[in-house]
């Protein structure tokens, strides 16, 4: 479908990428960049490729590259062009900007300088991976990446054990087995977690187990592609058996098995197949 013809007010204009498949743009940031006077991107030729697979013409319009490492020198220009009443749409490499990505100092300056700031959502590696990663979604804690060295990356470890949510991490093929070893030694190594790799691509997938299991799996085999790292929140150690049934019967007073399962693991942070088990025993006596 070809981009409509729509004015935009004056602004910059965050708009979210595919993090794969092309198709996951929406029509309201295909509209922008048909529209906008002005296009930068965190990598251009990303974003030349993507107008130009779904018919957005660039016309005579520049697109300037911001990045890590000229933004203190590219904002000025791109104040100054916001200053003069331009639109202006920033998109990142790829996902939601703002989330792990540049355009978070971009966004921040444009607004104390008094210009709106509006986003057009669409994918996102962070929220694609909780839907199909199997943990808890009800609270969560990204964290982006983790340092490289081992002794930082543990001591960053320590800090987010307690947390009580899911955790996300993003991470590279090439330090992806290191990671989750000291995950196991400082988190645990019986603790839930999932690798999400390759997410809305032709080789997706899923690994759920212990970050034990998931460490092992990493040392036998090598993974490619963009990775995120779900690790589930601490296991609640104080609640006992007796407890446990009484939080199970009366969420099955309100909900179905698999949800009342999905409640109480959620809330006690315990392996929802624990749960889940105890939960259809107690249904079925009943």
């Amino acid at each position: 479908m070809n981009p409509k013809a729509v004015k935009l007010s004056p602004g910059l204009y965050l708009v979210a990428t595919p993090i794969g498949s092309a198709r996951d743009i929406t029509l309201r940031a295909l509209d922008i960049l048909a529209n906008a006077d002005v296009l930068v991107a965190e990598d251009t030729r990303t974003l030349r490729k993507l107008m130009e697979i779904h018919g957005v013409p660039l016309g005579d319009r520049q697109v300037l590259s911001y990045h890590d490492h000229n933004g203190a020198q590219m904002r000025p220009r791109l104040l100054g062009l916001l200053e003069q009443g331009l639109t202006m749409a920033y998109a990142s490499e790829a996902g939601t900007p703002m989330v792990a990505d540049p355009g978070f100092d971009l966004a921040r300056a444009a607004r104390e300088a008094g210009h709106p700031v509006t986003s057009a959502p669409g994918a996102s590696a962070v929220v694609t991976a909780l839907t199909v990663g199997g943990l808890p979604t009800d609270r969560f804690f990204f964290a982006g990446f983790l340092p490289n060295s081992s002794g930082q990356r543990k001591t960053a470890l320590r800090g987010y054990a307690d947390i009580p949510g899911t955790l996300v991490f993003y991470e590279s093929p090439k330090r992806i087995g290191a990671m989750l070893r000291d995950c196991a030694e400082v988190l645990g190594a019986d603790r839930q977690a999932a690798i999400c790799r390759e997410l809305t691509k032709k080789f997706e997938e899923v690994i759920p187990g212990t970050l034990a299991d998931l460490a092992e799996t990493c040392a036998a085999r090598t993974l490619k592609g963009e990775i995120v790292v779900l690790i589930s929140r601490k296991s609640s150690e104080s609640i006992n058996e007796v407890d446990l049934e009484e939080l199970i019967k009366e969420a099955l007073t309100r909900q179905s098995v698999r949800d009342a399962a999905d409640a109480v693991s959620a809330s006690t942070g315990l392996p929802r197949r624990q749960v889940y088990q105890m939960a259809l025993k107690l249904e079925q006596k009943e």
